[in-house]
């Protein structure tokens, strides 16, 4: 072998191997040992998996989660905001209207995308550090005992024994958030800064009146907007409705255009597994079952799954406009939990994927707190998404 040769010989392996370490970077599995096998074709910023624990709060979670992708692609940094402010903020105006309707409007822990913007332009935000809302002697957030005691002083001050309300009802209200969350800070400091939560909203520098949350359902006209009925949606705010299609290019284009997404779905199928790292549709779920049952994180969606297609891949269900609608109206498919949308992957068959960020924690999968939905899934089981309006064609923004 001449010496050309074996230089020659030393930069084709060299470039081999280099491709090789590229192609491993870029491909993803969704469980230890799983064959769906995953080329990422765009991958967003995001910040860290958070823990929802034991509440009801992935809406605040999500979307905030969400605005903080929104940050990092409008050039602020990156921050890490407070879920509990905005969970807190929430839960007084949400009992204000539970009061004015007499007990007949929903109170709860859960909550919509909308409550984000909502908050904000009305009471700022914070950083996470300056008010992370565990006061109550846990280390990761459980609100069942604080919505328990909320709920009756609410009920308390709804039956109106003495005919006419007390002045201090909010006050005792106010009192059990503080005792459970802490304090509201009227000031805080964040890197090296003072602020107050409407100053820091400002400083930010994200109009909320730019997002727009999407959906499709046909008992609503589409291209016009609507109140999504269901009960989280306790502000009534208006969704705009597209047919399925436009629904599913949008969220697509959304991520390749580098926008993230806010995503509402179903996750009480038999095709959802966090612990296997998928939402699927499969065309048999009658091969697919769960094993035993884990509330962690409600509706028994943490519970272990078992069925073949969620060790390889495999046929799908073809999801259409009326499937969607007849599972909504019939309650199998429900507001169950909030995500975040963050990138695009394919499988070895060439079938496409959302990349979805959870709120789970990072210890419960293989994927560090992420999974992968099909685009049967998304088509299937999306409520509604929360997108920046810049994400949308100018085209359908007219429309709307």
């Amino acid at each position: 072998m001449t010496k050309y040769s074996f230089v020659s010989a030393l930069l084709i392996c060299s470039l081999f191997l280099f491709q090789y370490q590229l192609q491993a970077q870029d491909t993803l599995r969704n469980k230890k040992n799983g064959n769906y096998i995953f080329s990422v074709q765009k991958d967003l910023e995001a910040t860290d998996v958070q823990n929802q624990s034991r509440t009801g709060t992935c809406w605040s979670f999500s979307a905030l989660s969400f605005i903080e992708s929104e940050l990092i692609r409008t050039g602020k940094g990156k921050h890490k905001l407070s879920e509990m402010y905005v969970v807190r903020k929430a839960y007084e105006d949400k009992a204000e209207r539970y009061v004015r309707m007499h007990g007949n409007s929903n109170f709860g822990q859960g909550g919509a995308f909308h409550d984000i913007p909502y908050v904000i332009k009305k009471y700022g935000i914070v950083p996470q550090e300056a008010y992370v809302g565990l006061n109550y002697g846990l280390e990761k957030h459980n609100h069942s005992e604080m919505e328990a005691v909320l709920k009756g002083i609410l009920d308390a001050v709804i039956a109106n024994k003495q005919q006419k309300l007390t002045t201090s009802w909010k006050k005792a209200f106010n009192a059990v958030l503080d005792s459970y969350l802490g304090e509201v800070p009227e000031n805080f400091t964040y890197n090296g800064q003072s602020y107050t939560p409407q100053d820091f909203a400002k400083s930010l520098a994200l109009d909320m009146d730019d997002y727009i949350v999407i959906g499709s359902y046909t008992h609503h006209p589409f291209y016009e907007d609507f109140a999504l009925e269901v009960p989280d949606n306790w502000i009534w705010e208006e969704i705009e409705n597209v047919p399925l299609e436009e629904m599913m290019n949008l969220m697509t284009n959304a991520i390749k255009n580098g926008f993230s997404i806010g995503w509402a779905a179903d996750v009480s199928e038999k095709g959802f597994s966090f612990r296997d790292g998928l939402a699927i549709v499969p065309e048999n779920e009658d091969a697919l079952k769960a094993k035993g049952k884990d509330n962690t994180h409600f509706n028994d969606a943490g519970a272990v799954k078992e069925g073949t297609q969620f060790d390889t891949p495999g046929i799908e269900k073809k999801i259409t406009q009326e499937m969607r609608q007849v599972a909504f109206d019939n309650y199998l498919t429900t507001d169950d939990h909030g995500m975040h949308l963050t990138g695009l992957v394919i499988d070895q068959n060439g079938n496409e994927y959302f990349i979805v960020k959870n709120s789970w924690g990072t210890e419960s999968n293989y994927c560090d707190g992420y999974f992968y939905a099909s685009m049967a899934y998304v088509a299937y089981k999306t409520i509604n998404f929360m997108v920046h309006k810049d994400a949308l064609p100018k085209s359908l923004l007219k429309k709307l």
